[in-house]
């Protein structure tokens, strides 16, 4: 279990070394439409039209070209990216260790579900233009992202929704995890529609993607000021915010984060986003007073039950701990059953919400009355559960976005439109993985 930081009273925070700044990710050229590539099981793949940017580049509508797969170039995406880059590194290694598509149908027909929220695994290649040699990944093709209709419907879903995405959400990651893989970066941004089946939703973007386990083995429980503050601000763990490496705890506490912001439509943080060790404190102070959370998110009624005893159960995971992926399903199941609703209903994430004459929740336990306004009680500050306190002098640490050459739009997985600038969070992304976040590349 992660220790408890100790500091000696009136001591300070001593001075980092200057880091040097990462290097700007070189930008891929432009394909030709009509571009053949053969990826690493000597198959050919004619580049389509560009369906949307990135950072590094392009991604571009994509068919088999010598038709030893089904499909038109409507159902997959090429993503490239000059060799020197990390990001897609990144995702090849997860996608090669934990994405192929007979390991996901085994899962599913073990774990009897239609679907999982998994992108499946396609083909990977290098190629060569003008004497730079590129990588690429054949993908599966998704829809729009969830971010888009979460802020068209005036930043709500339904309360409906948010427990289907929950399920969703929580058999995708209690699949990434029995790979002994953390996604690290959880949110509605990087949740994709299915291009075809928009009632289907998956994880995606796994360029911050963390090996927690090598051998059995859990990564030990260490604080990295250098890294301290890593993935997406607003949503990152408290282990993020210190910078230890990301856990199996991690991914379900942002989720957590993640569901409370469909519901009630901002975090309490999300007021000061720029000060991130404010975000962090924040987060450490609400994580051991779940209801003073509550009160904070829906201050006009009562908290949704299902995700107050969701984040309360958070709470008292110890960093290696395996959640109990069944425990927290029941929960988004009751919460469907006080909702009137049942459990395998469509998600309906775009139902109209008007704001001039309020909102009514299908909550379990939501209303619009004011509750009664109650004496606020002083109570001792415990030491968190979480095995962290903030440090009594703000650390300041150094942003870990490097610096990279104007493009369109953020690094974004393949969609079925070109995308946008996104908002309202942007990952701080990792320096390219090394031995310690992944064992040896397949």
């Amino acid at each position: 279990m992660p220790p408890k930081r100790k500091q000696a009273a009136g001591s300070s925070t001593p001075a980092k070394k200057a880091r040097a700044t990462p290097k700007a990710y070189q930008l891929a050229a432009p394909l030709p439409e009509g571009t053949i590539l053969a990826d690493i099981f000597k198959r050919q793949w004619k580049v389509g039209k560009a369906v949307g940017s990135g950072g590094f580049g392009l991604l571009y509508s994509a068919t088999s070209a010598d038709n030893t797969l089904d499909g038109t170039a409507k159902d997959y995406v090429v993503k490239i990216e000059p060799h020197g880059n990390g990001p897609l590194f990144c995702e090849l290694a997860f996608y090669q260790r934990v994405a192929k598509p007979d390991m996901i149908d085994q899962w599913k027909s073990k774990h009897k579900i239609k679907v999982l929220g998994v992108p499946k695994f396609i083909a990977m290649g290098s190629s060569e233009k003008n004497g730079t040699k590129y990588r690429f990944m054949i993908m599966e093709r998704f829809g729009e992202d969830l971010q888009k209709k979460f802020e068209r419907n005036g930043k709500r879903f339904p309360t409906e929704a948010v427990y289907r995405l929950g399920l969703r959400m929580l058999d995708a990651l209690e699949y990434i995890h029995s790979k002994e893989y953390v996604h690290a970066d959880i949110k509605a941004s990087n949740m994709l529609e299915g291009f075809k089946d928009t009632d289907q939703v998956y994880l995606v973007d796994y360029g911050l993607a963390f090996k927690f386990s090598c051998d059995g083995k859990h990564k030990e429980y260490k604080e990295d000021p250098r890294k301290a503050h890593d993935g997406t601000i607003e949503f990152t763990s408290r282990d993020a915010h210190v910078g230890a490496a990301p856990s199996r705890r991690g991914d379900i506490e942002i989720l957590g984060y993640c569901l409370l912001q469909w519901l009630c439509g901002r975090l309490p943080w999300e007021s000061n986003l720029e000060n991130k060790d404010f975000v962090r404190d924040q987060k450490l102070k609400y994580m051991e007073d779940i209801p003073s959370l509550m009160k904070a998110c829906f201050p006009k009624g009562e908290a949704p039950a299902a995700i107050a005893k969701y984040l309360q159960y958070v709470s008292k995971l110890d960093y290696a701990e395996t959640p109990d992926y069944d425990h927290l399903r029941k929960l988004m199941k009751d919460g469907l059953k006080k909702c009137g609703a049942g459990i395998n209903g469509k998600l309906n994430l775009g139902l109209p919400l008007s704001p001039k004459k309020g909102r009514k929740r299908e909550s379990d336990n939501v209303s619009d009355t004011p509750s009664p306004k109650k004496k606020a009680k002083k109570t001792a500050v415990k030491s968190p559960k979480h095995r962290v306190t903030p440090a009594k002098t703000p650390v300041k640490s150094p942003r870990r976005t490097p610096a990279v050459a104007k493009s369109p739009a953020a690094v974004k997985s393949p969609r079925g439109s070109a995308s946008k600038a996104k908002s309202p969070g942007t990952s701080s992304p990792r320096h390219t993985p090394t031995g310690n976040s992944f064992c040896t590349l397949v």
